[in-house]
């Protein structure tokens, strides 16, 4: 009886670990790219050039406003 026990206590400790090692490497993940966004106002313009678009400063703003409420959304989700 004691060896079953034992069994059934390290895979609940196995699996209780997966479960909060993945929240903390989620938590930590969605904390790293708020701070450090994949995509910024250089990737914009050369985005824009790319596309035979002329990109001034107010379009770049506005599109990074757009991707900011976009990011925000998402989160709330």
């Amino acid at each position: 009886m004691s060896t079953l026990f034992w069994i059934l206590i390290v895979v609940a400790a196995l699996i209780g670990g997966i479960a909060i090692g993945f929240f903390i490497a989620r938590k930590y993940m969605m904390n790293y790219l708020e701070q450090n966004p994949p995509i910024n106002e250089d990737m914009i313009r050369t985005l824009m050039m790319q596309m035979g678009q002329k990109p001034s400063q107010k379009k770049v703003n506005q599109v990074m406003r757009a991707m900011n409420v976009q990011m925000k959304n998402e989160k709330k989700s």
